[in-house]
């Protein structure tokens, strides 16, 4: 019982469920409660850039060839391209099919305000976003956690380290590595108030939005959550099987970053935890510091669903019968602004504004009728991203070379064990 009680899967989810039970009885008392969320969130954050630009730096400079650092990019961003893609379409045939937005009275919504969306949205450029990639200073980039920026800079970080000589570079490898430990460490100090951050996160959820507000996007919330578990159980499952390994083992292994992201809508929570939990799992981490972090900027395969699904079901809601090449014009700008807003906050609101601007056909007014189930929606959005990235660093460290079989055993006897 001592056992069952330490364990953090058992303690997120018993606080995912006192929230839920808090916000629903006492909305009041709970809406107060978000404070515990943001300040947990706040502490992971703080960890990212620092262990993010670790890692990525050990990653290369212990691959030592330069061709390989760049074939394992390339890798990594075509197999992105493809699963978001794919994501994209089967968000848009599902909502085709189901008509989620179909007989929804605007009056039964209520509806809220999204002028700061719309802004960011009407102003937002893909050519910008490339150039803010590029930092204007490092202490800038590492000061606003700009995953992009810290990439980056790690990454010419790592390429100009390798580039010298093994009496040279080796001091500031064990450094580096010596660092990485002591962040490590701290993630799992941060860890043990997960619950806590979980329980605040869920208490105002549910206590600001209220169970209420889901009834008249019900048949949307449903259809967002069975679409992604299509994509998980269907499509990500064929890609593990073709590389040999079971999603089903897979997502035991992640349960316990499955469920943090569960509380607090935000796959953020566990970036550190993941950069840990896929080299366990047998991926080298050279390939792990690679492929995670830009993952989180640019395999973002449950918000390309979810984006998809709600430009149809706005549509709809509001009557406007699309042709076929307005689809397929919805799909292209889709295919670029899923990824121009990676790591904005509001970002989901900020991409669907700027596709609705291009389009000129669905009002921008009616984004305020997602506003008060988006926040239910982000978990399935925030899961469905983390287990993409997860498999993704399982694809490319299979494809390099790069995975090993015994350490992956003796991982997944351990987890069977506990």
């Amino acid at each position: 019982m001592k056992k069952l009680f330490s364990n953090l899967t058992f303690q997120v989810l018993i606080a995912i469920f006192l929230g839920i039970l808090f916000g629903f009885l006492m909305p009041s008392v709970a809406k107060e409660m978000k404070p515990l969320g943001t300040l947990f969130i706040n502490l992971v954050k703080m960890l990212i850039a620092p262990i993010i630009f670790l890692t990525i730096v050990l990653g290369i400079a212990k691959m030592g060839s330069m061709k390989k650092v760049g074939r394992v990019g390339g890798k990594a961003l075509l197999y992105f391209e493809i699963i978001t893609t794919i994501a994209l379409l089967i968000g848009l045939l599902v909502a085709h099919f189901i008509q989620p937005g179909a007989n929804v009275s605007l009056a039964s919504i209520k509806s809220g305000d999204v002028s700061e969306f719309t802004k960011a949205g009407e102003k937002m450029d893909w050519v910008d976003f490339f150039i803010h990639i590029v930092p204007e200073n490092v202490v800038g980039a590492f000061a606003k956690g700009d995953i992009l920026q810290v990439v980056l800079f790690a990454v010419l970080f790592g390429f100009a380290l390798a580039s010298f000589s093994d009496d040279f570079k080796k001091p500031i490898i064990d450094l580096s590595e010596k660092l990485s430990n002591v962040f490590f460490r701290i993630v799992q100090m941060v860890m043990r108030v997960a619950p806590i951050g979980a329980f605040g996160a869920m208490s105002y959820t549910i206590g600001n939005f209220g169970l209420k507000t889901l009834m008249p996007l019900g048949k949307l919330m449903l259809s967002v959550y069975m679409t992604m578990a299509i994509f998980i159980f269907v499509v990500l499952a064929i890609v593990c099987k073709l590389y040999k390994f079971s999603i089903f083992k897979f997502l035991r292994f992640i349960k316990d970053e499955i469920l943090i992201v569960l509380g607090t809508s935000s796959s953020e929570t566990v970036l550190p935890r993941m950069l840990n939990k896929m080299e366990k799992f047998g991926c080298s981490k050279s390939v792990t510091g690679l492929v995670i972090p830009t993952g989180y900027s640019f395999n973002l395969d449950g918000t390309s669903i979810y984006l998809s699904m709600a430009v149809l079901f706005l549509a709809q809601v509001f009557s406007v019968d699309l042709s076929i090449w307005q689809v397929i014009t919805i799909f292209g700008i889709l295919m670029i602004t899923s990824k121009g807003a990676a790591g904005v906050t509001g970002s989901g609101f900020i991409v669907l504004a700027s596709t609705l601007s291009a389009l000129h056909v669905i009002p921008l007014e009616g984004l305020g009728l997602l506003l008060g189930v988006d926040r239910f929606m982000s978990e399935a959005r925030a899961i469905t991203n983390l287990i993409g990235n997860g498999i993704a660093t399982v694809v490319v460290a299979k494809s390099e070379g790069e995975f090993d079989e015994e350490q992956n055993r003796r991982a997944l006897a351990e987890m069977k064990a506990s």
